[in-house]
């Protein structure tokens, strides 16, 4: 039996995404492996996450990486940096932050359920413009010499202020800007493209693209900050932890991710996409067969999946058949269950062929005609 029939767990197909509420992504055997290796040994941890981070930083062409406890782990620590500098009085008393420059900036249209991240380390969020963005004068009335950062989700830019225009209005006035990018790997390029625009730091998901360890993340960026960060998660040596001490990431953790890294960055990722292209078109082909319905292959970043070739199903205005939520019930449901993308305002459903294996992408699409069918 599978170790997931064996706990009653029920597993699924996964046309979702990398998806942490699914398992993040699948971990490659080479990373199995090196995680494997390394779990047979003691290691100084605070060498090891030396070696690991000037590894990342080298990845990202930033000053300084660290292997974090997810991306909302890193998250805490951007804000914790940017609150404490290396203050230690400061770094004991998070997450109580009164008397420190305290506020981070954040976009309406920006707003997530991963900023609590922030104020998990003592911030507190300024919130500016509308659903429909902001303006760069609404970013610069609201920087105060209370203000420690700048946050900006990638993912969520599309109506929002362009970071260029946010970091050039923070640096202008010595604020830095931090990041949410969790799952903007692959492009491999992206490593290190907001480092080069001037973000501060960085926060990357280490189980989403890059395919290690779920529950790894990092965090690259500037120096000063970086050092600032590393003294609120640890404090190696000395009697008091940090606010990241909770989030701590094992030996095994550390060296799957920066094998996962190896592997990435060495990767065919041209060839990956055509795959995806292929998966994709397969199932956009097999469903578009049905009388009316609209299939397709998109390959722009619209959806909340990750950039790929995507296939996107619409139904047409006349439909009478099932509505585009009661066919992800059903495939959900169903056996096997399978977890697809809905738009119910656009009545579309769509199918991230990322993390589909072997021939899961037919069975995807021979059930997605099976509901929409009934």
């Amino acid at each position: 039996m599978n170790i997931y029939d064996k706990l009653g767990v029920r597993r699924l197909i996964n046309g979702h995404h990398w998806r942490t509420a699914l398992g993040g992504s699948v971990m490659p055997p080479e990373v199995l492996d090196a995680m494997a290796e390394s779990a047979g040994y003691f290691v100084d941890l605070e060498g090891l996450h030396r070696r690991a981070g000037e590894y990342v930083a080298d990845l990202t062409g930033a000053d300084a990486g660290l292997v974090t406890a997810g991306c909302s782990a890193a998250q805490v620590l951007q804000a914790a940096a940017c609150m404490t500098g290396l203050d230690h009085e400061k770094i004991a008393r998070l997450p109580d932050s009164s008397g420190m420059k305290n506020e981070i900036v954040i976009q309406k249209s920006q707003r997530n359920h991963y900023d609590t991240s922030y104020q998990l380390a003592g911030a507190k969020l300024v919130e500016i413009g509308s659903d429909q963005g902001a303006a760069r004068a609404e970013l610069e009335a609201a920087i105060t010499d209370k203000t420690a950062a700048v946050a900006y989700v990638w993912v969520m830019r599309f109506y929002s202020l362009p970071l260029e225009d946010v970091i050039a209005a923070a640096h202008v006035r010595s604020v830095p800007v931090v990041l949410d990018a969790a799952s903007e790997l692959p492009p491999v390029e992206n490593l290190s493209r907001f480092i080069r625009m001037g973000v501060d730091l960085v926060a990357f998901s280490g189980g989403k693209g890059i395919r290690g360890p779920q529950s790894t993340g990092i965090l690259a960026g500037r120096k000063d900050l970086m050092q600032a960060a590393w003294e609120n998660a640890f404090f190696f040596g000395k009697d008091k932890a940090g606010i990241g001490r909770p989030m701590k990431v094992a030996k095994e953790e550390i060296v799957g991710l920066v094998k996962a890294l190896e592997l990435f960055v060495e990767a065919d990722h041209e060839s990956e996409w055509a795959e995806w292209r292929d998966r994709s078109t397969r199932i956009a082909e097999t469903v578009g067969r049905l009388d009316g319905v609209k299939a397709w292959v998109h390959e722009g970043p619209i959806y909340e999946g990750p950039t790929a070739p995507t296939a996107t199903i619409e139904l047409p205005e006349s439909w009478d058949g099932p509505t585009v939520e009661q066919a992800e019930e059903g495939l959900r449901l169903g056996e096997p269950s399978i977890h697809v993308g809905v738009l119910p305002d656009q009545r579309r459903l769509w199918v991230a062929p990322v993390a589909l294996q072997n021939d899961e992408h037919a069975i995807v699409a021979r059930r997605l005609v099976e509901e929409l069918s009934k």
